[in-house]
């Protein structure tokens, strides 16, 4: 049900031109109808992709999936270089806001050093380069991510 429910995700954006946070809830619902043929010819015609839109694994067809680090935003230590590796998918308002923040799968970030407030993470986009921003622990806790050097 994973692979299905990704691929229809991952389908409804790229072919369809739905937002990232509009394709849960759509996926949910077609998940359940669509017949594995359709699913397999919508993951032939996206060239079998790895990910879903929100950075998750798609399981293989045999369900082969890639394991994961289940690290979070605000896990990361100040000074840390990172890159976003996936995001929590269920809240559209909060893939909004993830999304107005640069906080998408494949994004790079710094943890800046000093923290201003105890329930946000300050944060350099680009890998340091880019405007700091802060983000609310809610939503951090909701961005996985891995050290650049894990690449």
């Amino acid at each position: 049900m994973l692979r299905r429910h990704r691929v229809i995700e991952t389908y409804l954006c790229e072919r369809l031109g739905f937002a990232w946070e509009d394709v849960h809830g759509e996926a949910e619902r077609l998940e359940h109808a669509a017949s594995d043929h359709l699913v397999e010819r919508m993951a032939a015609a996206l060239q079998f992709p790895s990910h879903d839109p929100h950075g998750a694994p798609i399981p293989t067809s045999a369900g082969e999936i890639e394991e994961t680090d289940p690290s979070t935003l605000a896990d990361a230590s100040p000074g840390s270089r990172l890159r976003i590796r996936a995001v929590r998918d269920e809240d559209p308002t909060r893939l909004r806001s993830m999304e107005a923040k640069g906080l998408r799968p494949g994004a790079r970030i710094r943890i800046e050093g000093e923290q201003l407030e105890p329930d946000q993470v300050s944060i350099r986009l680009d890998g340091g380069d880019g405007p700091c921003r802060t983000v609310r622990r809610e939503l951090a806790e909701r961005v996985y991510v891995v050290t650049e050097e894990d690449g």
